[in-house]
């Protein structure tokens, strides 16, 4: 089939890729324009930007679609379907209407539940065991539309965003294979979504990031592995008189009582506000990622050091 690509992440590139792989024709990959990037502030193109040039697919990074000549330029691709993995923006009826088949959009989360920007950290901050990855067509709601493919993925205890991550984008890939496939043949199904226990995953806020240590473990855990490795939930320690800003990349539950944020023994066990949790990867800032005992080892002992930062 003739197929427009729309994605912008790391996330959208496998799609991509075993779209291509399975002989599909790409016509035209839409993807988020080059952004300042790095110490330099150099514009960076997308990894979708640079995987399609990989591919020989022409590529094109409007802002939006509201240009009269982007939306023409889109119709004239003549594409049979779109398909739209993390791409960034909210497609207008006129993208949507202009492939003959629509647009199919895979999402991570199990829909209605996490509809919206950030469905897997949201998941995880939550403490939700289970998600999945969809193929849905999209319509004007914001991930609204009737779904066609699931495939549900356990999330352990201990799974962090990042590796969560990593399990949705290698299956969302095949999944997303498996609905051209059966587009092609006439037999994808779509089934509209009940609007009943229907929740909303909003972008993932900086000021979210701050450990507030009076929660109980279970939430102050979730909130650590939700946002690992990125952005990365935060806190303080007071090191040679100095507050120094550490996130904290892994943890786990662990026994423990005290006032909350202080550190009860020197593994990095910190109270909470009914328990305590374990810190075991940390990355103090401006260094690398290290254990914690690495971590610890540097500075000494801080049993007994209360965490903080606002």
């Amino acid at each position: 089939m003739r197929v427009i690509f729309m994605g912008t992440p790391d996330f959208s590139v496998p799609t991509l890729q075993e779209i291509a792989a399975h002989g599909h024709q790409i016509v035209a990959c839409y993807t988020q324009p080059p952004r300042p990037a790095g110490r330099g502030q150099a514009e960076r193109k997308s990894p979708v930007h640079v995987a399609a040039e990989g591919l020989g697919v022409p590529v094109f990074t409007p802002k939006n679609f509201r240009a009269e000549q982007d939306r023409a330029q889109f119709a004239a691709h003549n594409a049979d379907v779109a398909v739209v993995v993390a791409y960034g923006l909210l497609l207008p009826k006129a993208i949507l209407d202009a492939p003959e088949l629509g647009c199919l959009n895979l999402h991570g989360s199990l829909l209605p539940r996490w509809r919206g920007a950030a469905p897997i950290q949201r998941a995880i901050m939550a403490g939700d065991t289970q998600t999945g990855v969809m193929v849905m067509r999209m319509d004007e709601g914001l991930d609204t539309g009737p779904v066609a493919l699931a495939e549900t993925i356990p999330i352990p205890q201990g799974m962090t965003a990042g590796q969560l991550h990593d399990e949705m984008m290698r299956r969302g890939a095949d999944l997303m294979a498996r609905a051209l496939a059966a587009l092609e043949r006439g037999s994808l199904t779509f089934t509209p979504q009940q609007e009943e226990g229907a929740t909303y995953a909003k972008k993932i806020d900086k000021a979210e990031a701050h450990i507030d240590w009076t929660r109980p473990p279970a939430d102050v855990h979730n909130h650590i592995r939700g946002l690992s490795p990125f952005p990365g939930a935060w806190t303080e320690f007071s090191l040679s008189g100095k507050p120094v800003r550490v996130k904290v990349l892994k943890s786990e539950r662990a026994e423990g009582h005290g006032v909350p944020g202080e550190v009860l023994s020197d593994d990095l066990v910190i109270a909470c506000g009914e328990g305590a949790v374990r810190l075991m990867d940390v990355q103090r800032e401006g260094k690398s990622a290290m254990s914690a005992a690495d971590f610890v080892r540097g500075t000494g002992s801080l049993k007994g050091l209360r965490l903080g930062g606002a």
